[in-house]
């Protein structure tokens, strides 16, 4: 399994599978062919049907110089993030990949199978990295440092400081996001607003879903956000760490700690199954991005390896299902209030662990391969095409009415 070093990646959102992957893929297509100096990039699939709201074609446009994008939105491709780049030399001579980017950030090129970086842990699931823990007396953490070395805090500290940072560029940000959608901010009105009565429960809902909403929005807006794992549900362990850090007297050293905890349960998740909506739906994104946070709380408040696994194992369970269907492929309806709604139901897991765990009957890695075939066998429309669910309805809404949300 990778190092977690490849899940919490900062770039710029909105889409870690449709502007991260394909600016890695076209960077290192140049830096292979150094020679060509015009290109061509088709896209298909999911890169092609909600691309141009995902901001595809521009980050395409300043990684390659002389680029023709082309959207194939009829060829059918096994992969649903199949991106081909031609590169073409002064003297007629023709390069050629098929990339697939795989959620994350990540690619994969044909041939290649994925970008080469180190395995760094021997275990591939949470069972065996349970057995492992329990057996050498660690907590996870400890377990993640043994295998990354002491230099992961100061990476999960840079992670960490991202993370904040883009929560308070989030909450102090008005207006309206790009694109034809013209959704509303509104993670200030919910951080700053004045509810007369509130009470502690209703108070903690909003603030947590006020952070949530801050870095959705950011990413909706193309601004550099934390894959957690991925951008398009990059709210929802920012905002369970921000809560418990400053509503719950955490220390910076027990934060860090908590999101090597998440990194690990993200970790696995994408090395047994998937991170993509493009490939499983929203539930591998919201629903594993619930699964870190519920784990990084867990971690936070001290539990068993036990409790951390139940926690996690609830959150993707409840999401089990969850369909990606982006309006107009914009990651903005119904994706920013997910994320809010994903960072509550890690902190209500979390708790439910701390209750329920002596009488669970599932395991997290269970979940994450029932995740897995649940996506496989949902129809490719609910899969992050913009072609059913809400952005259909909105779709035939706008023709029919010209209504918006």
């Amino acid at each position: 399994m990778k190092s977690i070093k490849e899940l919490y990646k900062t770039g710029y959102g909105p889409s870690s599978s449709h502007t991260m992957g394909p600016q890695k893929a076209c960077s290192l297509f140049k830096k292979t062919y150094p020679d060509a100096n015009r290109f061509r990039v088709i896209l298909y699939g999911s890169l092609a049907m909600t691309g141009r709201g995902h901001l595809t074609p521009q980050v395409i446009a300043e990684t390659l110089p002389e680029v023709e994008i082309v959207f194939d939105e009829t060829t059918v491709i096994d992969h649903p993030n199949t991106m081909d780049l031609y590169g073409y030399t002064p003297d007629g001579k023709m390069f050629f990949w098929r990339v697939y980017s795989v959620g994350g950030g990540s690619i994969q090129i044909e041939g290649e199978g994925e970008f080469k970086t180190p395995e760094v842990y021997p275990h591939a699931s949470f069972d065996e990295i349970k057995a492992y823990c329990i057996e050498n007396g660690l907590r996870l953490p400890a377990y993640v440092e043994r295998f990354e070395g002491p230099e992961i805090w100061d990476f999960l500290d840079r992670i960490y400081e991202s993370m904040l940072h883009t929560i308070d560029r989030g909450l102090t940000a008005e207006g309206v996001l790009p694109g034809e959608l013209q959704v509303q901010r509104r993670a200030h009105q919910l951080y700053h607003g004045v509810y007369p009565d509130e009470s502690p429960e209703i108070r903690e809902n909003r603030i947590v879903s006020a952070y949530a909403f801050a870095a959705a929005e950011e990413n909706a807006s193309g601004h550099p956000v934390v894959t957690a794992p991925t951008c398009g549900s990059s709210g929802v362990v920012p905002a369970v760490l921000r809560y418990m850090k400053e509503h719950h007297n955490v220390s910076k050293t027990r934060c860090l700690e908590a999101l090597a905890t998440a990194g690990i349960v993200g970790n696995i998740i994408k090395h047994n199954a998937t991170l993509s909506g493009a490939i499983a739906g929203c539930q591998a994104e919201i629903g594993s991005a619930a699964a870190m946070a519920a784990a990084l709380d867990a971690e936070i408040l001290r539990f068993s390896i036990e409790q951390i696994e139940y926690a996690a194992e609830i959150s993707l369970e409840h999401h089990l299902g969850l369909t990606c269907d982006p309006i107009l492929g914009y990651v903005q309806i119904p994706c920013i209030e997910r994320n809010a709604v994903g960072a509550l139901r890690a902190i209500d897991a979390c708790r439910l662990a701390y209750f329920l765990t002596a009488t669970r009957k599932i395991s997290l890695d269970m979940v994450i391969d029932t995740m897995y075939q649940t996506g496989k066998d949902m129809p490719n429309k609910y899969r992050e095409t913009g072609s059913g669910g809400l952005a259909l309805l909105y779709s035939k809404l706008k023709k029919t009415e010209g209504g918006e949300r």
